[in-house]
């Protein structure tokens, strides 16, 4: 049964963590109602029928707005039925983030779009929490570009997904720490230069995820070449500038943001803090996101909210 006069929408994947929290954030909404949802692997979810995604294509009338959780590379052939048929998309796949015919959904950033955008390329997670922590800065002309971005981000385990692997295994990473993708090899790193070439030119980054043994949650430290020094202060003040004002993000002035800060809302806290003892200036910036909500599902809804002229953070905790 739809709520009145709400906005249909559809969640394509909904068995995985990412769709699942997505399901749940718009059972929340007063303005959306859950038209349906589909999964290869499960056939309910918390009371309520998930059919195929062969099933889906007699459907999408039903649904105004669709949202993708798909596995990357099935999703865009699903995205362009959806548009095909009339359906405005989020897709939150990576198979759209480095194309021209999506708007990049980073909300803080291409918010003016979005009104009009009938399909959204959700960002990744990394590159959630990367970007907006340093964007400001590339924006204020403080960054030394002749010297690289070095980016250490290290993630729940939720963010590689609800498939079973071994090395996921309770027994593998409790009391363990680890690195993967080093050497510039995780496939988010196009997204974090792409999006800092826009605004300050070619960027060279460092970027190294590390497995948490935690569930949820994004801890990203950022050591950025600088141009010039600055103080603490005069930092923060560039990045309060820049989002004293958004909902969704937290500048802390004078602390380091932990992930206690950010699990299950919306929303990215930072702090930072000048480098001392190196012969040229630097400043670590500390970003915190839930990886399944700023990075994925809340930040989807947040778009959606633009989207269709809802209230920013209407179903969200922020």
């Amino acid at each position: 049964m739809y709520k009145n006069a709400a906005t249909r929408v559809a969640v394509l994947g909904a068995s995985g963590y990412v769709g699942r929290e997505l399901v749940g954030l718009l059972d929340g909404h007063p303005d959306v109602a859950l038209a349906f949802a589909t999964s290869e692997s499960e056939s309910r979810l918390d009371g309520r029928d998930l059919i195929p995604l062969a099933d889906a294509e007699g459907r999408w009338d039903d649904a105004r707005l669709v949202f993708s959780c798909l596995p990357h590379g099935v999703s865009a052939p699903a995205v362009g039925r959806a548009e095909a048929a009339g359906a405005r998309v989020v897709d939150l796949s990576a198979d759209l983030r480095l194309s021209d015919r999506a708007v990049y959904g980073l909300t803080e950033v291409y918010r003016d779009a979005l009104p009009e955008a009938d399909l959204v390329a959700n960002p990744g997670c990394y590159p959630t929490v990367a970007v907006l922590s340093v964007l400001p800065l590339a924006r204020a002309g403080v960054i030394d570009t002749s010297r690289p971005l070095i980016i250490d981000a290290a993630s729940g385990v939720s963010g590689a997904g609800r498939n079973p692997r071994r090395d996921l295994l309770f027994g593998e990473v409790a009391e363990d720490f680890r690195a993967y993708s080093a050497g510039n090899e995780h496939r988010h790193l196009p997204e974090i230069t792409r999006q800092l070439a826009a605004v300050a030119g070619a960027v060279d980054v460092v970027f190294t995820p590390h497995l948490l043994p935690v569930r949820r949650g994004i801890l990203a430290t950022m050591h950025v070449p600088l141009a010039r020094e600055l103080t603490r202060v005069e930092a923060e003040a560039i990045l309060l500038e820049a989002y004293g004002d958004e909902p969704c993000i937290r500048v802390l002035p004078g602390a380091l943001p932990t992930l206690k800060d950010v699990i299950y809302r919306n929303r990215l806290a930072l702090g930072m803090m000048p480098v001392k003892h190196v012969s040229r200036p630097m400043l670590t910036v500390v970003g915190a996101i839930d990886n399944l909500v700023k990075g994925a599902a809340g930040q989807a809804v947040q778009n959606m909210n633009v989207m269709c002229g809802f209230p920013e953070t209407r179903g969200l905790a922020c």
